[in-house]
């Protein structure tokens, strides 16, 4: 079935409480532990049923933000989300507190247990309208970041079509187009700004009300981080000052030396090459069309995942306008579908968007027969190994996207992994800031952040440009209104993805074997005992960031990158 011909029905939030409040009373009180099964596989189908709605009415909304009908599902869904919370809230606690706990371990994992008792700590019914205002300020965000309407060379531009223009080999169409994407954001910043303070104040009453110190504690167990604190996050920020900055800043002198340029600015960033960036030597059908053949070729297990996709039409790949930006892969419960939504736009992003979320959406394809849907995916940063590292899985086939640019492309994607990381740590140090100063006001919040960018990122030149002076570049990323702390997560993937490419390199079987069965285990165990299966080294540990990035820093040192 196309995704198209899902059927999607608004729940009855009434007859929903009422059937899964009766199905929890006969849980509670069941006799034998096959009974209890029996109740808790009907449960899941009801959690099932709200999920799959969910998240076909999230797909079209951010599909097409401007449509009316999409916006009235996608505003139900925030005022319902939390009363739905409370009612799976509600099964988490019978669940701990089962009189047969011990055999349903043996059954479904400790693991589920665990979480199931992080996410009682984060919610009690007082927080829930609360939890709908939270919902109803990310979508505001993302609505303001989906409408942006930038005039610029002629033409009316979204966010996502002004990637190519700043990556432009002309550097004054780079400041240009610098310059009037961050005008955006400068004319509208008290407006993100006041969304943002509203968030955080929200985060911090709520946090407060079920007990905690501010929102870092629940920010951490609201992303089920059950093996890693915030202490260990620290300690591994640490290292990628020590480690990772000082050759990031070697990378950037570089870049500056490829490009000829003696004063380097923030515009001149996403250049990598006097002679242009790599760009797909095709439109987007043709793109889809090699990543078909690709995937087919990979291994047996993507090429059926791969067809299934296509067959089903379950990938939307082009911006246009109305559309949010950025990309994501999501999971349609009843239908047992994964779904790719990103924003092409001509550069080489697109291969990595393409590769990056056909991770994600091989993972839970390969673990959609888990009966348990909290195993169906695995924590954020677990999540993000499958994405990163299929990437790098996917080298060998970069020649049939960028042809002659393909050695362009493979030290652009390495390079470039290197320089998100400090970046990354810097999202998630701003973050800490936030919420362990919830009344600081926006602009220390701003100054927080340009303080953060020089420390881990001391080479961001902003030539004068006020509002990134002032500490504005934040307001940019999405993950930090909708997702608080989501972000150290994509560091943490790809110090094991590097470690994957190095697998791949070395033994490309081997590399394969571990990363499906990576995919399969999906999010039965947490993040490092996920990683220790796969044969990974934990970022955590001190030291492993410098033994991770040696063989990547080798061979970029190896290219000569002043002929590319």
């Amino acid at each position: 079935m196309k995704f198209n011909d899902f059927k999607y029905s608004r729940p009855d939030m009434e007859a929903m409480e009422i059937a899964f409040k009766n199905l929890l009373d006969a849980f509670d009180e069941a006799e034998d532990v096959s009974t209890q099964n029996d109740i808790l596989k009907r449960i899941n189908g009801l959690r099932a049923n709200y999920d799959t709605m969910e998240n076909i009415a999230m797909i079209r909304y951010t599909i097409n933000t401007a449509d009316p009908a999409n916006e009235a599902e996608q505003n139900f869904f925030d005022q319902s989300n939390p009363l739905f919370g409370k009612l799976v809230n509600d099964f988490y606690r019978s669940l701990v507190n089962s009189k047969f706990k011990t055999e349903l371990k043996e059954q479904w994992g400790e693991h589920l247990f665990n979480l199931a008792e992080v996410k009682l700590l984060t919610f009690e019914p007082s927080i829930i309208e609360d939890l709908q205002k939270e919902n109803q300020l990310n979508s505001e965000y993302t609505k303001l970041m989906a409408t942006a309407k930038i005039m610029f060379e002629g033409a009316e531009r979204n966010l996502s079509d002004m990637s190519p223009f700043e990556s432009s080999a002309d550097r004054d169409m780079r400041r240009r187009a610098s310059a009037a994407k961050w005008q955006f954001f400068a004319d509208n910043t008290e407006q993100i700004d006041r969304i943002f303070d509203e968030q955080v104040k929200l985060r911090h009453k709520m946090a407060v009300q079920l007990g905690f110190k501010n929102f870092v504690e629940l920010g951490y167990k609201r992303m089920m981080r059950t093996d890693y604190n915030a202490e260990m996050v620290a300690n591994y920020r640490k290292q990628v000052l020590e480690v990772i900055v000082p050759m990031a800043a070697k990378l950037r002198k570089r870049q500056a030396k490829r490009l000829d340029i003696s004063d380097f600015k923030s515009y001149d960033l996403s250049l990598s090459f006097k002679t242009g960036n790599p760009t797909p030597k095709g439109n987007p059908d043709w793109i889809v069309a090699h990543g078909k053949k690709m995937y087919e070729e990979l291994c047996t297990e993507t090429n059926e995942f791969i067809n299934y996709m296509l067959d089903n039409e379950l990938i939307d790949l082009v911006s246009k306008k109305g559309k949010a930006p950025g990309g994501y892969c999501t999971y349609i419960e009843n239908y047992r579908s994964p779904f790719i939504f990103s924003n092409f736009n001509g550069t080489s992003h697109d291969i990595n968007v393409l590769t990056h979320e056909a991770g994600h959406a091989f993972q839970v394809y390969m673990s959609r027969d888990f009966e348990m849907p909290e195993y169906l995916w695995p924590t954020y940063e677990a999540c993000e190994i499958h994405s990163m590292s299929m990437e790098f899985l996917a080298w060998p086939w970069m020649d049939q996207f960028f042809k002659g640019d393909v050695d362009k492309f493979k030290f652009e994607h390495l390079n470039d992994a290197i320089l998100f990381l400090p970046y990354g740590v810097s999202v998630d140090e701003f973050q800490h800031f936030v919420y362990e100063n919830p009344e600081a006001t926006p602009a220390e919040r701003k100054q927080a952040w340009r303080n953060i960018e020089k420390k881990y990122m001391p080479w961001i030149d902003y030539d004068g440009n006020e509002f990134l002076e002032n500490g504005g570049f934040w307001q940019k990323q999405s993950h930090i209104f909708g997702s608080p702390f989501y972000y150290i997560d994509y560091t943490l993937a790809q110090i094991c993805a590097f470690q994957f490419w190095k697998k791949s390199n070395e033994n490309r079987s081997n590399a394969l074997h571990d990363y499906i069965q990576l995919c399969k285990k999906g999010g039965s165990a947490p993040f490092l005992k996920l990683v220790e299966s796969a044969n990974l080294q934990s970022p955590f540990e001190d030291g492993c960031l410098k033994e991770v990035v040696a063989p990547v820093s080798a061979y970029l040192e190896e290219v000569n990158d002043m002929v590319l």
